[in-house]
This record gives structure tokens, sequence and C-alpha cells, in this order.
């Protein structure tokens, strides 16, 4: 369907499931399947960076964490941004952590030790924002790469994921600053039930529900990045 506002969006991701964020850079799906450099292909007021919340994909990204209860955003696929909804995201929890928890996946080696520093601080806080998650996981400037990498990790394998935005607070509690991103975990924003409802779905059928779907959508997708889009 043609996206002509915000509305138009989330009619239009709750329809498809899922979607990449800011294009179809990887030739798989997305709502919008222009990027902020690119024409869309069809006329339309929507218009990357322009502040318009009606408009702006950028804006939305927000908007759907605000506004709504049903729709994920994260860095979900292939490192990028991206929206699933509250439907599918159980298939997709099934793939990518098959009813484990981060500490086992830890302990075997499949999960970076950056990335359990940040997830321990998130898991210990309803919510957090990215400048408290440094602070409190003990990331310096100098750590600045291995800190994104370890965020990004745990998006990727929905462990955590994003939840809004905060400012920094001064020492008498007033807002300042640009907003920073806020993550929680995966349970604390879909409740613990997404991960009893992924429990029950096994994960080859998982990956075969989503591919079928995948090309419902996008029938000349690549088989191999379909594969990568699925598992992350």
């Amino acid at each position: 369907m043609m996206v002509r506002n915000f509305s138009d969006f989330v009619a239009a991701l709750l329809q498809a499931g899922f979607s990449m964020g800011g294009g179809n850079s990887e030739g798989v799906f997305a709502v919008i399947p222009w990027s902020w450099y690119e024409l869309p292909p069809y006329p339309t007021p929507v218009c990357w960076h322009t502040g318009d919340p009606e408009t702006d994909p950028w804006e939305w990204r927000l908007r759907v964490l605000e506004e709504r209860d049903d729709i994920a955003y994260a860095k979900l696929f292939f490192g990028k941004s991206g929206y699933i909804t509250r439907e599918w995201y159980p298939y997709f929890l099934a793939v990518r952590r098959g009813g484990r928890s981060l500490s086992e996946e830890y302990y075997e080696g499949n999960v970076s030790r950056y990335a359990k520093r940040i997830y321990d601080v998130i898991a210990a806080h309803e919510a957090l924002p990215v400048h408290e998650i440094k602070r409190a996981a003990g990331f310096t400037r100098e750590d600045g790469s291995a800190f994104d990498r370890g965020l990004i990790e745990l998006q990727r394998k929905m462990y955590v994921t994003m939840c809004g935005s905060q400012r920094k607070l001064s020492k008498t509690g007033e807002e300042y600053g640009w907003p920073s991103t806020a993550f929680c975990t995966i349970e604390k924003f879909f409740g613990k039930e997404i991960m009893e409802e992924a429990g029950e779905i096994d994960a080859r059928e998982a990956v075969d529900v989503i591919t079928r779907q995948v090309y419902r959508l996008n029938p000349s997708a690549n088989p191999r990045k379909v594969q990568r889009f699925i598992r992350g």
C-alpha cells in the first residue's frame, strides 16, 4: 500500500509484520523502500529529516515506541534498524534465542563480554538511556566502539530493544541536552509471555514461516540475504 503519512505506515507495517527501517538497502523488504537520499517510487509527501511527525520516517521510529505497544524498533537486521510487530516477534525470538538465556549463551562463548556488561545494567532497570548505560557499565570514551558493538549485538540477538528516549538530568533534576535513546529488555518491553509464546515455536518452523512471508512481500528477494535477515 502507498504510504503518505504515519497512519499509512503503521497500517502497512502491521500488515507486513516486519520491515527494514531506513530503506530497502539489503533488497529484502521495507515498508518505506527508499532512503533519505533517494526519490520515492510514487508521488508522496513522505520525506526524510524534515521534522514533520506525520510525514518524516525518521520521526516515526520514536512515535511507534511512544504511541503503540505492538511494534518494536531496534538494530534488528544486518546491524541496521528495523521494525517487528508483536504478532511476528515470537517467530524471530524462536530463531535467534531458541529459549536460551543470555547467561547460558555467554558462558558458552556466544555473547561477548561487552554485551554481557551492558545487558546486566539494562536488565537491572525498567529502562535506561544510553548515557546512563555507559556510566553504569563502566565504559569510557575510549571504549566507545566496544560499547556500540555490544549494544548492537544485544539488539540483533533480541535481548534488548529500544523503548523511547530520555534526556540527561542536572543535579537539580532539570532535563538538558539532546534526547538519548533508551533501552530495556525484551521481557520488559512486551512482557514475559512473549518468551512463553516463542518457546512453543520450533525454530525451523519459524524460519519457514518468516521466509514465506518475506517472499509474499518481495518475491525477488535474494535467498542468502533472506536467511541473514531472519537469523540476524
